[in-house]
């Protein structure tokens, strides 16, 4: 195998890899959600994925086949959060994930 085809391999199973330092659960594949899909349906970031899984507003999963990502559920329930918070609340969860970094 050359260096480059090596590089490519590596640099591939990375991006697979996700953002799990937490257990996640295998579920199935209708109730995964890979975590790129997640920003695309929320409407954010990928990095922002990253950041609510870490903040426990995402479910972090496996697909059957072992690919990082969310549950679908998740999502539904974060984006549903999204629409209906007030401003107080928004304010509220921001504080509370920002402490968490600390």
């Amino acid at each position: 195998m050359t260096d480059q085809k090596r590089r490519q391999e590596r640099l591939r199973r990375r991006g697979e890899r996700g953002y799990f330092l937490l257990r996640a659960d295998r579920v199935e594949d209708h109730a995964w959600m890979s975590q790129q899909e997640a920003a695309r349906h929320l409407g954010i970031a990928l990095i922002r994925v990253g950041m609510l899984i870490a903040n426990g507003h995402l479910t972090p999963a496996h697909n059957p086949n072992g690919h990082a990502g969310v549950t679908t559920i998740s999502v539904q329930a974060e984006k549903t959060w999204r629409a209906n918070a007030t401003i107080p609340a928004k304010c509220a969860r921001l504080l509370k994930d920002t402490i968490n970094w600390i």
